[in-house]
């Protein structure tokens, strides 16, 4: 029986994800990927923004792009795919520490069961957020919790719960950085002082009771905004660490709404992540949802 490889596929993976963890794995994975049809051209990353520009300056022969590695690897492959002129849809194999995002689109956690889904499955065009230049892929967070990293095994899923943690140790401290912004999406506008905020485009992040329900979707063109307001003192620091922990909105801490776009601006800088990675320092910002911007393969 003759092998048919009538498709090319541009497969670039972090050997350094999730323990390297993908060691042992690449032989069955390429396995799976030739059984598919593919031709496959494989790219080990070997430092930060490498597959970036692997994606952004891909010839057109391509078919698909397979990427393994941690949300991180995940990021970047599709910030080259917006960079670039062209699409092309995207693999995920999940294989770094925190695959939120894998999980959000239920893929599957066994790399070579993820392998065979990319062959077997179907595209899913999925929402991107436009953070200025940049792109983020399901969170860009400022505020308390942002400055304590959760990339080493924080899984971001409980970033509610997470913030919620820090805050209660917050209570110890006499002031909490707050920031002073103003935000403005469609014909709405709040100035206030602000101690956290997130805008997320993923089932499992957020996930407030009253503002989701069962209907976030990723493909929707609008993200989820939680806002928390600045304390005025330790009774609403309680509040604001219970609401978190029990997922409910209480509208006089924080604000909660969904939006397609919006600009946040502030007088000082303030420092962001996006998708768990430093997204810099910025006074004005203005995030955008590219509605279906990128097609992700997901099981059938």
């Amino acid at each position: 029986m003759g092998m048919r490889l009538d498709k090319k596929m541009l497969f670039i993976y972090n050997p350094k994800a999730g323990k390297a963890k993908i060691k042992n794995k690449l032989a069955d994975i390429l396995d799976v990927f030739t059984g598919g049809g593919y031709e496959v051209t494989v790219c080990p990353t070997r430092g930060k923004g490498d597959a970036v520009e692997l994606v952004a300056d891909r010839k057109p022969i391509y078919d698909l792009v397979v990427c393994s590695g941690g949300d991180g690897t995940l990021d970047e492959v599709v910030t080259g795919m917006m960079q670039s002129s062209f699409q092309t849809p995207l693999g995920y194999i999940p294989a770094g520490s925190t695959n939120d995002f894998g999980g959000s689109l239920g893929l599957p956690k066994n790399m070579v069961k993820a392998a065979e889904q990319i062959v077997r499955g179907k595209s899913f065009p999925c929402d991107i957020g436009s953070f200025n230049q940049d792109v983020f892929v399901y969170i860009a967070a400022f505020g308390i919790f942002t400055e304590v990293s959760y990339e080493t095994d924080q899984d971001i899923k409980n970033v509610l719960g997470h913030t919620a943690y820090v805050l209660e140790g917050v209570k110890r401290i006499p002031s909490i950085r707050t920031y002073h912004m103003k935000v403005s999406w469609e014909d709405q506008v709040i100035e206030d002082e602000f101690i956290f905020g997130m805008v997320t485009n993923s089932v499992s992040v957020g996930g407030f009771k009253n503002i989701t329900g069962k209907n976030v979707k990723l493909d929707d063109g609008v993200f989820e905004v939680t806002l928390i307001k600045a304390p005025g003192n330790p009774v609403e620091l309680n509040q604001i660490v219970l609401s978190l922990l029990n997922r409910d909105i209480d509208t006089s801490l924080m604000y909660c709404f969904r939006t397609a776009s919006l600009r946040l601006e502030s007088l000082e800088e303030v420092a962001w992540t996006l998708d768990g990675e430093n997204g810099g320092s910025h006074r004005d910002i203005y995030i955008e949802n590219r509605c279906r911007a990128v097609e992700i393969r997901v099981p059938e």
